[in-house]
């Protein structure tokens, strides 16, 4: 029987004690492993079977909703289950969450039109925040700092394996069986997880009454929803400067002032204001907040770039972005052995470091460049990923008690996916303004043949390999791109100077 003591220290910033050492951990996580998995495999498997999902049940115009409202219910429900997890404990929250998207799961299998699809989506994401929250909320109960690095490497090697299977498992059931079977799948997986959880996991968490903040969670919600939905919208539905962008923002601004206030006078806020002034929490937080903005940048175009710059298949494509997964599983294993000598900031500058080389390397990559060369800056941006996360999160992990790890985990995830919405916005808006640039800059021999900047793609598969127009939207696409990574460079040098904002050492560190 594994049994999980929550340590009471003094002060919420005074070094916890390390975890006991404990039996079945190994059972607990594989079963952390497999819950990962569930949300990790989403969105790649999905994405492979959505011209058979369309054709199924038509509403092509509405299909991008498929992933945009998942991460709007995971990112908006991230705080909210990481304090539920620290007032009632990981276990219930971690079970009651995956039930819930084992639920989306069955209902997203049985969806008989595209609208109901979406729903069923979103309560699949209101389950994925739980796993988001509760996971490495467990891994930093069960493991002690030394050895967070090598369980924080299990976990992210989910990731990479998910960014290999997910594609193959979503082609193998469009082409041999029905495109419903990417939700069941996930029904054998939660359930052996949950298992697992519920035989060996056992917790005491505190026996009191607490003053659940209703209003707070609802504020949150809400503003982290229209957020998010205001930065998915912009740029596609609307412009960044029109009436509706406006609005939106501004309701933003008013929803977060409302929030802060609210969460100063509950007596047990959701997102408590120590979470921003404690000096490691704030640079970790922001530094996971940009390497978000980093990832969306060869996660949203690299996979495009190379099928149509460097003439790869679907299949080789998708492997040249998994790549990155090599890098980030082994720098995270190892950046234990760093961050306990050298200290959590300093790890974690040196993973932004290379981060901001890795950048710098696609910015002078040739045009149509070699596979290898994509493949070698992918290992090294995923080494920076992994050696920045890691001391990030362990590192405010290891500065609080255990009834303030869940809030101090989720506000570190929150930020990260946070990032990844800021940088959805980003990235869009620097590809499309210089690809308008290009097609406005084209030769007037070929401007009439040329199509809309949200037509590129289509395009680029549909041109006779040996067109002029082709060719210029080629060169067009490498420059756009080779843009958004330029843009990137800043992102990476602000997100070094938020890390240079936590202290150089922690009082955990230093006993």
């Amino acid at each position: 029987m594994t049994v999980i003591a929550p340590e009471t220290p003094d002060s919420p910033y005074s070094p916890p004690a390390e975890p006991t050492p404990v039996a079945h951990r190994g059972w607990i996580l594989a079963a952390l492993m497999l819950t990962m998995s569930l949300a990790a495999m989403d969105i790649t498997i999905v994405a492979t079977v959505i011209p058979q999902i369309v054709g199924d049940l038509g509403g092509f115009d509405r299909f991008t909703w498929l992933f945009s409202i998942y991460l709007l219910a995971q990112t908006v429900t991230i705080p909210i289950y990481g304090k539920l997890a620290d007032l009632y404990g990981r276990k219930p929250v971690l079970i009651g969450g995956s039930a819930l998207f084992l639920l989306g799961s069955a209902a997203c299998a049985l969806a008989w039109g595209m609208i109901p699809l979406i729903v069923f989506r979103a309560v699949q994401g209101l389950g994925a925040g739980s796993i988001m929250a509760t996971v490495n909320t467990l891994a930093g109960d069960l493991y002690s700092t030394r050895e967070r690095a090598r369980v924080q490497g299990w976990l992210s090697s989910v990731w990479g394996i998910a960014a290999i299977v997910g594609p193959t498992l979503g082609g193998a059931f469009a082409e041999y069986a029905t495109w419903r079977w990417v939700f069941l799948i996930n029904l054998p997986i939660g359930l052996a997880a949950i298992a697992l959880i519920a035989r060996y996991l056992h917790e005491h968490a505190p026996a009191r009454r607490h003053a659940i903040d209703y209003i707070g969670a609802i504020l949150m919600m809400l503003t982290g929803a229209i957020g998010v939905f205001g930065l998915l919208q912009g740029g596609n539905a609307w412009d960044w400067l029109s009436v509706s962008s406006l609005a939106t923002f501004a309701l933003v601004a008013v929803l977060m002032i409302a929030t802060v206030m609210r969460e100063r006078r509950a007596a047990e806020p959701i997102m408590p204001g120590w979470v921003w002034r404690h000096r490691l929490m704030l640079g970790s937080n922001l530094g996971v907040l940009g390497m978000g903005l980093v990832m969306m940048a060869p996660g949203t175009y690299l996979p495009v770039f190379a099928q149509s710059v460097m003439g790869l298949g679907p299949i080789s494509a998708g492997l040249v972005l998994a790549s990155m997964s090599l890098g980030w599983v082994s720098a995270s294993a190892w950046s234990g052995r760093l961050y306990l000598q050298f200290g959590f900031r300093d790890t974690a500058l040196f993973g932004g470091a290379l981060i901001l080389l890795a950048v710098l390397g696609f910015v002078a990559l040739p045009p149509q460049p070699a596979t290898w060369l994509v493949t070698a800056d992918q290992i090294l941006l995923g080494a920076g990923f992994g050696m920045l996360s890691t001391p990030l999160l362990v590192g405010v992990q290891s500065v609080v008690p255990w009834n303030q790890r869940g809030v101090a985990t989720s506000a570190n995830m929150w930020s990260r996916y946070l990032g990844q919405s800021l940088g959805a916005a980003v990235v869009g808006a620097l590809f499309n303004n210089a690809m308008r640039n290009a097609l406005e800059a084209a030769p007037s021999t070929l401007s009439g043949a040329l199509p809309a900047v949200n037509d590129v793609i289509t395009a680029l598969q549909t041109d006779p390999a040996t067109s002029a127009s082709r060719q210029y939207l080629l060169t067009a696409f490498d420059t756009a791109t080779h843009q958004v990574y330029v843009g990137m460079i800043g992102i990476a040098l602000l997100t070094l100077l938020a890390v240079l904002l936590m202290p150089r050492r922690t009082g955990h560190q230093a006993a």
